[in-house]
């Protein structure tokens, strides 16, 4: 029924419009003078309109077939062919769905929230103005409040960039006066300062954190679709020739810090799925409105990193380490050997100083370590020559044989690689690992050759960087892991490194509940034991 209704409609609708077309092509002369041919014209022209109302009808009928929803109702739902899925699943799934939907009208009713306050605040303005102009009139000088005026603000606003470490690192006393980082996707936001109740990696419970990330990127999205002149990126058009316009999709990691007395700093990084450029967007909310500081485009295509990996004995780890390397195509290596004491800080010094190529980005690596290829863009991103050094936090995964005790043999090192409060800390007091450049390494002096055998040797080199001009970037990333592994405490260590060593031996092992099970061990099999005699004696009376 509807098919026949759209066919009557285009057919009375093509019909005025090529009669009228006619009348004006014609005019009225021809037609008066050859109505046999006017006649054939008329009789052609229902078939023409016949025909495309035909063709227009079978095309929207062809629509309707291909948009109809499926009333099979052997449909498999969706998921992975053969594999079943329990109501939890979608149940799960439809919450995800539900909560993004939430937070999308969320974010539209506080834009919305937004202009209204823009609007009455224009008007304000604008009341301003016209008083200011009718006492200026009246021959009445006025002096207004300078912290209240427009430019005066915006200076204001703009000093607390200007203040904060953004364009430009801060010489600080020690490591603990630096503010690292916390990280955030779409969806989970990685945080170092966990307590009792918080998890590395969660969803941000608290609403005003959620309206907060969900805030920063549609603002960075702004800044990308629509640039200012200043921004350093060029206009890409999509496969069709249309603007290249980015979503919430595109989004791939991010990073924030608050400097308390001045503002939050936002590094936000997009990436289409078949680009291989990155956008960068720096933005700061000077306790006020979000400030773009700059917007770039970065191409790591041809961005070599090298691994530097110090190594004396370890054989095992160092099988499973070339595993992991060879799985992620990698096939260029080269073996400094060293005739000496093993010294980390000094094999990284040599295999820092063996490339000799030009400038190149490094990456300190331990041979228990377990990286992605996600982390070594990570690494392009957040290093920088003569102005940043990349220092991620990484998450060290406790003991297998004791978070996974209720298993025969704890699963494969990829099934381990979980950020959860059982299986693992963020390592916040490693400085080990870190990306920097060539040259950065060279002009601060490199490792302290005065440090003998295990740790301290990073710490100094941090701590270098930190009195330096050069910007620390210090966050959480979930593709960096430390694979645990037995560690033993030398007797030649000195009191501090020994101290170190042990306190490090103790975090490694397990999280608090897992080492709580070991210690009360006995108190726990006591209580089992007297409440299985209750139930056997319960059960004989």
């Amino acid at each position: 029924m509807e098919i026949l209704i759209l066919f009557l409609l285009f057919y009375n609708l093509l019909q005025k419009v090529l009669t009228s077309k006619e009348l004006i092509s014609l005019g009225k002369s021809t037609l008066i003078r050859m109505p046999r041919r006017g006649l054939i014209l008329h009789t052609r022209t229902h078939w023409l309109l016949l025909g495309l109302a035909l063709l227009c009808s079978l095309i929207l009928f062809l629509y309707l077939l291909e948009c109809a929803p499926q009333t099979d109702g052997n449909a498999s739902l969706p998921g992975i062919i053969g594999e079943n899925y329990g109501k939890e699943y979608y149940q799960a799934l439809l919450q995800e769905q539900e909560e993004h939907y939430q937070t999308r009208a969320t974010s539209l009713k506080r834009q919305i929230a937004q202009l209204k306050q823009e609007l009455q605040e224009m008007s304000e303005k604008m009341r301003s103005l016209q008083e200011r102009k009718n006492v200026g009139a009246n021959g009445i000088s006025y002096q207004g409040n300078k912290e209240q005026a427009p430019s005066d603000l915006l200076e204001f606003l703009h000093s607390q960039i200007d203040k904060a470490e953004v364009s430009i690192g801060a010489k600080l006393p020690s490591e603990y006066g630096v503010i690292p980082f916390e990280s955030f996707t779409l969806m989970k936001v990685f945080q170092l300062e966990m307590g009792l109740t918080r998890h590395p990696e969660e969803k941000p419970v608290r609403k005003d954190k959620r309206d907060e990330l969900v805030e920063v990127i549609e603002a960075g999205l702004e800044v990308i679709n629509n640039p200012d002149e200043d921004d350093e990126q060029e206009d890409e058009d999509g496969p069709l020739g249309e603007k290249l316009i980015f979503n919430e999709n595109d989004f791939i990691e991010g990073y924030y810090r608050t400097e308390k007395d001045k503002g939050t700093q936002y590094e936000l990084f997009f990436k289409k799925a078949d680009l291989m450029e990155y956008r960068h967007v720096t933005l700061f909310r000077p306790f006020g409105p979000l400030m773009k500081v700059k917007s770039e485009m970065i191409d790591i295509t041809r961005s070599i990193i090298n691994i530097i990996v110090p190594l004396a004995e370890r054989t095992e780890a160092f099988a499973q380490f070339m595993q992991n390397f060879s799985e992620s195509n990698f096939h260029n290596y080269t073996l400094v050997s060293l005739n000496e004491e093993f010294n980390r800080g000094r094999g990284l010094n040599v295999g820092a100083r063996a490339w000799d190529k030009g400038e190149v980005l490094m990456f300190f690596c331990d041979v228990d370590i377990y990286f992605s290829a996600e982390f070594l863009n990570s690494c392009r991103l957040n290093a920088e020559p003569g102005k940043k050094v990349f220092y991620p936090v990484v998450f060290s995964l406790y003991n297998p044989a004791i978070v996974y005790a209720n298993l025969d043999v704890p699963p494969p090192v990829e099934q381990q690689l979980v950020h959860k409060k059982d299986s693992g800390f963020w390592r916040d007091f490693g400085f080990g690992m870190t990306c920097q450049y060539q040259s950065d390494f060279l002009t601060i002096g490199g490792f302290d050759m005065e440090v003998k055998g295990w740790g301290g040797e990073d710490v100094h080199l941090y701590r270098k960087y930190l009195h330096s001009d050069l910007i620390v970037i210090r966050t959480p990333v979930p593709g960096l892991f430390h694979l645990w592994h037995e560690k033993r405490c030398a007797d030649e260590l000195t009191p501090e490194q020994y101290r170190m060593c042990i306190q490090s031996k103790a975090m490694n092992e397990a999280s608090h509940s897992h080492l709580g099970m070991l210690v009360f061990r006995e108190e726990i099999e006591t209580h089992l034991h007297k409440q299985a005699y209750r139930t056997n004696s319960e059960a004989v009376g």
